[in-house]
């Protein structure tokens, strides 16, 4: 039940070069901006109507893909050019700049790479980057990692051909023998599911296409759930349950979300002892749950769905655990028996606290670890479930982010997690619950030196105009002259309630190293 993560970083040579050179008032008045023709479509849906002048622009997938483009295609491909070439024009005259920022970044990138290996049903699984390659080769090692290199996927081989390539959705069945992946090569998020036998290394049963990407394997190794995607939407849509030695065709839909605000999709349990069916729009969460070990059973519902009630489910013992919005709008805690899931069962087990928001939990054999949000900061909470005794990590910075990582371990006393911040490069540690001791096990290297002491993060507060106080963090080289006559770089985003944590970039040091400060206006806390 392996489960694959990397770190991408946010580009801002946009910002650098703009700023660092703008562009004369001869050439800004001598170049003209391409103007997209509008063309009237009316569509109605829910018995509204509404106008989109750019409708002309959206192509099908067969357009797209077709050798010979015809007029509407030419068209949009047209337009597209003169917004590239109006691009390349307003820019020319910083072109040294440019290269010299971009060679900056990219020098700034450690191109042989190995992500920390992390345990998972007797295998240690991680991802390595090769030298002078774009695509990630996927590994592992069974029982210690003194043992001999398994290489599951090279990305480098599989995409040699195509113009576009992308993997994701790796997943092992529980008998360690059988990986299924998914593969895009057009750039449409339509992914081919594919089995690979890895005693073999040679693909088995027939590709499933138009799929979301990623595969639930039940525990008779021979069940797999996977989400069909709506053509023409593109949203994910139906539940479909595939065995192994059949056709496609002969899969059964187990669950569809008829309702267009809604997504869905499939987990299973950090006890592996429940597949799970989600259904999720921005403020409503449903589920439908199975017993892992009886994938032909019927999947029941958890609670009915209800608009407004926000929550997510994992289980422990005889219970499942909720964090939910339920009379708590910082959200809650409660636990609820397995053959007892309706909303009327659910008792709680820590309250709502005015000043601090429950983002998440992560459950082991003794301790259960709370992910809270407070001052625009995350937080780790540990509760030892036998004493009820917790504690908090401390991280010693006034802006930062961390957030528990990959433990698929249950019978443990160690937390893996992430943390960065500003001027921290993302690190992973080790967490002894018991001990209270941390482990560095990596930071990212940023090739040619970084040192942190020579920049400085702050916090500050802006009141908006409902009065309401506003977090924003700060980063600057130190030293400089705090007169207000610096370039800022100011990000913020809040749509969907999505908070923005503080985290280092080291393409950010560009800006920096040329007098910018940056700033993250927290406008969700």
């Amino acid at each position: 039940m392996l489960r694959f993560f990397r770190y991408t970083p946010s580009l801002v040579l946009g910002a650098i070069v703009l700023a660092c050179s703008p562009p004369s008032k001869e050439q800004d008045s001598a170049i003209e901006p391409p103007v997209a023709e509008k063309v009237t479509k009316e569509l109605v849906a829910n018995g509204n109507t509404r106008v989109d002048n750019y409708y002309w622009m959206k192509l099908s997938d067969a357009q797209k893909n077709a050798d010979e483009k015809d007029e509407q295609t030419k068209k949009v491909i047209d337009y597209l050019n003169a917004e590239n070439n109006y691009l390349a024009a307003s820019l020319k005259h910083i072109e040294p700049l440019q290269e010299k920022i971009y060679n900056e970044i990219v020098g700034r990138i450690k191109q042989t790479d190995e992500s920390v290996p992390y345990k998972d049903n007797g295998y240690w699984y991680y991802t390595r980057y090769d030298q002078g390659q774009e695509y990630p080769i996927y590994c592992r090692k069974k029982g210690t990692l003194e043992a001999a290199e398994e290489i599951l996927l090279n990305v480098n081989e599989m995409a040699t051909g195509h113009g576009y390539y992308a993997i994701q959705g790796l997943t092992v069945s529980e008998d360690n023998s059988l990986l299924a992946y998914a593969e895009d090569s057009i750039s449409r998020r339509r992914y081919t599911v594919y089995i690979k036998d890895l005693r073999t290394g040679k693909i088995v049963d027939t590709p499933i296409s138009n799929t979301e990407g990623n595969v639930t394997w039940a525990n008779d190794n021979k069940t797999f759930f996977y989400v069909r995607k709506d053509s023409s939407t593109l949203r994910s849509r139906w539940i479909v349950k595939h065995k192994l030695g059949t056709a496609p065709t002969a899969d059964q839909i187990v669950s569809e979300e008829k309702d267009e605000t809604f997504y869905t999709g499939i987990y299973k349990t950090k006890s592996r002892k429940y597949l799970v069916i989600w259904a999720g729009s921005t403020l409503t969460n449903y589920y439908q749950i199975l017993d892992a070990n009886t994938p032909d059973g019927k999947f029941r519902e958890f609670s009915p769905r209800e608009r407004g009630l926000e929550y997510t489910i994992d289980h422990f013992g005889d219970r499942f655990y909720v964090v939910t919005n339920l009379d708590a709008q910082n959200f809650r805690l409660m636990e609820t028996p397995v053959n007892k899931t309706e909303k009327v069962n659910w008792k709680e087990k820590i309250a709502q606290r005015k000043d601090t928001l429950l983002e998440g939990l992560e459950i082991f054999k003794n301790y259960l670890v709370l992910s809270e949000r407070a001052n625009a900061n995350t937080l780790l909470c540990i509760i030892d479930q036998r004493t009820g005794n917790k504690h908090y990590l401390d991280f010693g910075e006034p802006a930062y982010s961390v957030s528990s990582s990959i433990n698929m371990e249950f019978d443990t006393d160690l937390i893996r997690y992430g943390y960065t911040s500003l001027t921290t490069p993302s690190s992973t540690y080790d967490y002894d619950m018991n001990t209270k001791e941390r482990k560095l096990l990596k930071q990212q290297e940023v090739v040619g030196g970084y040192n942190p002491e020579d920049y400085e993060t702050e916090r500050v507060w802006a009141i908006a105009r409902d009065g309401t106080k506003v977090p924003i963090s700060i980063v600057y080289k130190r030293g400089i002259k705090k007169d207000g006559k610096n370039p800022a770089l100011l990000y913020g985003y809040g749509s969907y309630g999505i908070s923005m944590n503080a985290s280092f970039s080291a393409t950010r040091l560009s800006l920096l190293d040329r007098g910018f400060v940056y700033a993250i206006a927290h406008i969700r806390g």
